[in-house]
């Protein structure tokens, strides 16, 4: 799975810890909202000397809203950190050849652990995948330390290698647009150069009350932005990227949404839909007519097949909320079945942006738009209240490559050798860790 010749790593050493984000406003979704979103970082250590880290940005409410609404957001965090930290006490003193195998050797054991703290036997493992993000990039950071790899082109196994093989020099940024968004603040970020952006709809109330909602925001959305122009689609026009989060309990309800977009002229623009359904709900969306995307319900390898075979046409991939490790088999097997990918967000820190983003920049281009490109999601300038401070945490965050220009990332060669910057460590976060004595 990995290169000819790997090491076995032994696990000498381990840590955690973690620091509260604030945000600007309650961010909404799934019927929920967040006030905060908590900074995780795990340390590994190796019997060879090496000490790596790797950052996580936690959400109880994407990866498992039952456990956000049963428990308080700060217990619900609280749970999650409690995964990472019992992640760490299995892996300390073991040894592993590459992180793809250390996580599946521990990924059963600790989701029924996992089920077990949080009174949850339906927990859905994209949480606790979610928790182990810190500490499967430090594994691989470890790993290409023990292996002297210094480029993430050769640290991605040769296994998973045909699905991340490109090198687009441009990535368009996405950000989201939630429920509070004002509809002038979508047409400015339009006016900005942003072309494809990520709209949430199945706002709370019932059933009813929620389609009408998204109809009627559908509606003042296309009227403010619907004539805008951009040169990266054929036709010309914004392409529409809407996320329902599984809001939609019945597929005619979601065709109701649809059959409105026809009759405002929107519906050609529609890009993608991203989890109309919850992921209970098993049906066939091969004939509605649009692009749906599997995103939480794709939580492994086997949950995307699942959703491939139900006419599933993309996936948001999401390295920096269910592991590199796993995202990289869910882009094999997304690719091997010519399903395209594209890398979403969790509102993550600006380190975690270029983690996305170097997955996001390797994978074929996302089919409709124009010029070769790939495509990452990022909100969290739209959401953290101290983001500038978080950018001064991001060592390579005064690259040219780590900056938005009208809308896109601009990759240039210095982007691909160095790797996006994801080898480097943190000061602000390598502070938490001081070197033992």
């Amino acid at each position: 799975m990995g290169i000819p010749g790997e090491k076995k790593i032994k696990i000498i050493e381990t840590n955690a810890n973690f620091e509260r984000e604030p945000l600007i406003r309650p961010f909404g979704f799934k019927g929920g909202a967040m006030k905060e979103i908590w900074q995780t970082a795990a340390l590994l250590g190796s019997e060879n000397g090496y000490r790596k880290f790797g950052i996580c940005t936690q959400n109880v409410l994407w990866s498992d809203p039952t456990v956000f609404e049963v428990h308080s957001e700060s217990a619900s965090n609280a749970l999650m950190y409690n995964i990472t930290t019992r992640a760490l006490q299995m892996i300390e003193g073991e040894t592993f050849s590459n992180p793809v195998q250390l996580q599946e050797d521990i990924l059963d054991e600790l989701w029924e652990y996992g089920k077990k703290i949080t009174g949850n036997p339906d927990l859905k493992e994209t949480f606790i995948l979610n928790a182990l993000v810190g500490i499967d990039n430090a594994a691989w950071l470890l790993y290409c330390a023990e292996n002297g790899i210094n480029n993430f082109d050769d640290m991605v196994p040769v296994a998973y290698r045909p699905c991340l093989s490109n090198h687009h020099n441009k990535v368009a940024c996405i950000p989201l647009m939630a429920y509070n968004i004002p509809v002038q603040e979508i047409k400015d970020t339009v006016d900005a150069g942003y072309f494809f952006m990520k709209i949430k709809i199945g706002q709370a109330g019932t059933q009813e009350e929620m389609v009408e909602k998204d109809m009627k925001r559908l509606s003042e959305i296309h009227a403010a932005i619907g004539n805008a122009r951009t040169s990266y689609t054929e036709s010309g026009k914004l392409p529409y990227y809407f996320d329902a989060n599984g809001r939609y309990e019945k597929k005619e309800t979601m065709l109701r949404f649809l059959d409105h977009a026809k009759k405002i002229g929107a519906f050609d623009q529609i890009a993608i839909i991203e989890e109309p359904f919850a992921e209970e709900k098993m049906y066939d969306v091969s004939d509605m007519g649009v692009r749906i995307v599997s995103d939480e319900t794709a939580h492994t390898d086997k949950h995307a097949l699942e959703r491939i075979r139900l006419g599933y046409s993309a996936i948001a991939l999401k390295p920096i909320a269910k592991t590199m490790s796993m995202s990289m088999k869910v882009a094999q097997l997304a690719y091997d079945n010519n399903i395209p990918c594209f890398c979403a967000d969790l509102t993550v820190n600006p380190i975690l942006v270029e983690w996305n983003k170097i997955v996001a920049s390797r994978l074929n281009a996302f089919p409709g738009i124009k010029g070769g490109l790939g495509l990452v999601e990022s909100n969290g300038h739209q959401n953290y209240a101290q983001w500038d401070k978080m950018l001064t945490y991001n060592p390579t965050a005064d690259k040219s490559w780590a900056k938005v220009n009208k809308g896109t990332f601009v990759l240039d060669d210095d982007y691909f050798a160095e790797s996006g910057g994801i080898f480097e460590q943190s000061p602000h976060y390598a502070a938490w860790f001081p070197p033992q004595i």
